[in-house]
Order: structure tokens, then sequence, then C-alpha cells
């Protein structure tokens, strides 16, 4: 796993190189000097957001160690999902995919893409716009309007773990800062004392400035970015759907629909023509 490895990469070049330099591990063991950093980085985080944001960023943990990028498969399972519909649709008339727009949880469409029913939002979004569809005249400019607006906001929603994170790293350095001022005031306290008393409050002072700026450049920042690279692919689910709508509205055919979506897909995540063929040829 690359969130393992890097881990790994990081601190140990950094106290690789540190013991190789002489230098000792136990000195750089300062929990005080970690809980001060780390609580006050926790409770500035909580200050700063509301629950449902918080509630997010630790819900993303999981997937962030364990590699969670949006597969090949969940993309190719909006495309299959989108031509079902619209082949059904096409055929039997838009009304007849009322059932299944009304309640995806229970469509029988739907049922086949469980990837999809489990993803609420996605599955909502999609089952919103054909609704919209059988149910007025929108045209296609006012349709992608409306879904341009929807897919903003949700691009805002799935980004905002990765902001709070990111903000949080800012924000450690200066926490490690107020860690290793509190160890030069001990230390000026303990001024006129054993020599060698004095020389341990400086390093522990110094050790919390080390761990703020490693924690904000080693950790939390690089987790921030990759909470950032999953809001970006999530979000290509949506673009992908929202391309197929409007092209079928405009009226082309709906294996040429799908099209229009792969095509919107990033190229490392893209599935090629033939497989997004045989995926379709096979319902």
């Amino acid at each position: 796993m690359l969130f393992v490895a890097g881990i790994v990469i990081v601190f140990g070049s950094v106290l690789y190189g540190y013991v190789m330099s002489h230098g000792q591990l136990l000195a750089l063991w300062q929990p005080f000097e970690i809980l001060i950093i780390v609580g006050a980085a926790l409770g500035a985080f909580l200050l700063s957001n509301p629950w449902h944001v918080v509630w997010s960023t630790f819900r993303q943990i999981p997937r962030v160690i364990m590699g969670g990028n949006i597969p090949k498969a969940m993309y190719m399972d909006v495309l299959g999902l989108l031509y079902d519909i619209l082949n059904k649709a096409r055929r039997e008339g838009i009304m007849a995919i009322e059932a299944d727009v009304e309640n995806p949880d229970t469509s029988a469409l739907f049922a086949r893409y469980p990837a999809i029913q489990a993803n609420h939002e996605l599955a909502v979004f999609i089952a919103d716009y054909f609704r919209i569809i059988a149910a007025g005249n929108l045209t296609s400019f006012e349709l992608e309007s409306l879904m341009d607006q929807e897919i903003e906001a949700r691009l805002h929603e799935l980004e905002q773990p990765g902001m709070a994170v990111g903000k949080v790293s800012d924000a450690l350095p200066g926490f490690g800062i107020v860690a290793a001022v509190l160890g030069i005031v001990i230390t000026m306290g303990a001024i006129g004392g054993d020599i060698n008393e004095i020389g341990a409050h400086v390093a522990a002072a110094l050790v919390g400035t080390f761990s703020g700026v490693l924690l904000a450049y080693g950790l939390v920042g690089p987790v921030s970015s990759v909470m950032r690279h999953i809001a970006e692919e999530e979000i290509k689910l949506y673009e992908a759907s929202k391309a197929c709508i409007i092209a079928s509205l405009n009226g082309l055919p709906p294996q040429l629909a799908v099209e229009f979506g792969r095509k919107s897909l990033f190229t490392h995540k893209r599935p090629t023509f033939d497989e997004v063929e045989s995926k379709v040829r096979s319902r």
C-alpha cells in the first residue's frame, strides 16, 4: 500500500539519518510535547468544523490508509447503468423507467449495480435527473446548468474533509512552536541548576518544533492531499453521468451517449471503447 510505504519512507529516512548522525532516539521521545501538539491540533480541528465535516473526515481515514481510490469497475458500472436506463427508455418509452428512478433502492435496474446502490448520493443524483426528464420538458441547456450547480455543490462537500485536514497541517508547525516555547519556559525555570537537566529541557523544547513540522509535512499534509484526490475521482462519476444524460437529451442513441460519459473520465481509469461495448452488449 502506498500510504504505508510512504509513512515508512518518511519516518524511516528521518530517524535513520538522525541515528546515523549519532543522535539518540530516546531524546526524541517527548510524550508531553506530542500531547500538546496533537491535542491542540485536534481541538482546533473540532472547533473549526461542523459535525458533518468531522464525521466525514474520520470516516475517510480507513480509505486513505487502505488506498480508497475509485476502482475502474465502478466507472464501468456507472456507464453500464446509464446505458441500461437509456436503452429501456428508448425501447419502451420514458415513462417505462419511472418506477426505477422513483425508488432506486428497490429498482431492478439499479439492483444490477450494488456498488452504485451503496453510494446513495450518486444513485439519487442519477435517478433525480431521469425523473426530471420524465416529468418536464427542460432543454438540454437548462438541465446541464442545473446539473453543473449540483455537481459543484457535491464537489465542495467531497473536498471539505481534505480542506479541513489541510488547515490542521498548516497549523501544526505553529503548535510545535507553542510546545517549544513552553519548553523554554520550563528551561528558564531550571537555570542555575544542573547543566544536564537544562540541556534535557532545551532538547525537549526543540523536539516540539521538530515534531510539529514533521507531522505537518510528513503525515497530515499528505493525508489531506490523498483526501482531495479521492474527492476528484468520485466527482468524475457525477460528471460522466451528466455527460451521458445530456448527450442522450440531445438525441444521441444510448451507445453513443455512454461514449460521451466514457470520454469525460481520467485516462488512467477510463475503460476502453471495447470494454464498454462488451459490457453493454452483454445486457
